[in-house]
C-alpha cells in the first residue's frame, strides 16, 4: 500500500472539504504520501458548539476505523480537535488534531499567538485548550470574526472580518502570530497574512506537514511501539 494521509472534515459541509483539499495542494509533492480528504456525512454543517464537539465522536471513529487498513495517518480537521484521544485509541496510526498542530506551529513563529475564530462561543473552549497545553503565557487571546461555518463561504464579508479581528489581535493584544480557528478558514491564510504582515497559521496545512513528516520519517505510536 502507498502512503496514504486521510484528513477528516468532521462537519457535513462538502464547501469546507474542498476548501480545506485545495489549500494542501501545495503539499501534494512528487513520491509523497497521498493525501485525501473525506467529508464525515453525519456531522452538523458546522461544529460550533461543546454539544457538536462530542456529538461527532462516534461517527468519526467509525470513519476512521473504516479507513485504518488503506491510511498512514489521519488528519482531524476541525479545530477544536473532536475525538481526538478517542481516534487515537481506535486506530495504531498518528492522528493529528489541528488545534494542536496550529499551536505548536505558531510557537516556532513568533512569541505569542492570537487565535481568530469563528464564534465567541469559540473562545471558551480554546481557553481550555490552550491551558490544558500549559500556554497561556504566550496566548495572546481569541477573538472572534462573529460568523458561523457556513457563513465562511462569502469570501468578501469573511476576509473583511478576519482582518479587521487580526488586526486587533496584532495591535492591542500583542500577538505576532496568528492562527486561523477553524478549517473553513483555508482558502484565506494568504491573503490575511498579507493585510497582517506577520505569520499566520493554517492549522491544517500544520497538521498535514507533521503528518507528512510522521510518514515519511517512521514515527510510530506508542500503540505501534508496543506491538513490538
Amino acid at each position: 500500500m502507498g502512503e496514504r494521509i486521510v484528513v477528516i472534515n468532521p462537519n457535513s459541509s462538502q464547501d469546507v472539504t474542498d476548501g480545506i483539499d485545495a489549500a494542501l495542494d501545495g503539499l501534494r509533492l512528487d513520491g509523497g504520501p497521498e493525501i485525501d480528504c473525506l467529508t464525515l456525512a453525519e456531522g452538523p454543517p458546522g461544529i460550533e458548539s461543546q454539544r457538536h464537539v462530542d456529538g461527532v465522536v462516534g461517527p468519526l471513529c467509525r470513519l476512521v476505523e473504516a479507513q485504518d487498513n488503506r491510511a498512514s495517518a489521519f488528519v482531524i480537521a476541525c479545530f477544536s480537535d473532536p475525538g481526538l484521544q478517542s481516534a487515537r485509541e481506535t486506530t495504531r496510526k498518528p492522528v493529528l488534531g489541528i488545534a494542536e498542530a496550529g499551536i505548536a506551529t505558531a510557537l516556532t513563529l513568533g512569541e505569542r499567538f492570537g487565535i481568530v475564530a469563528i464564534l465567541a462561543t469559540s473562545l471558551g473552549r480554546q481557553r481550555r485548550f490552550v491551558r490544558a497545553m500549559g500556554l497561556e503565557s504566550r496566548f495572546a487571546g481569541g477573538r472572534p470574526v462573529g460568523l458561523s461555518v457556513t457563513a465562511l463561504a462569502d469570501e468578501d464579508l469573511t476576509l473583511s472580518r478576519m482582518i479587521e479581528v487580526g488586526r486587533a489581535l496584532k495591535d492591542e493584544d500583542g500577538a505576532d502570530a496568528v492562527i486561523m480557528g477553524c478549517a473553513g478558514m483555508a482558502r484565506y491564510r494568504d491573503r490575511l497574512e498579507d493585510a497582517l504582515a506577520i505569520p499566520v497559521v493554517d492549522p491544517t496545512q500544520a497538521a498535514v506537514g507533521m503528518a507528512i513528516s510522521a510518514v515519511r520519517l517512521g514515527y510510530r505510536t506508542a500503540a505501534q511501539r508496543a506491538m513490538h
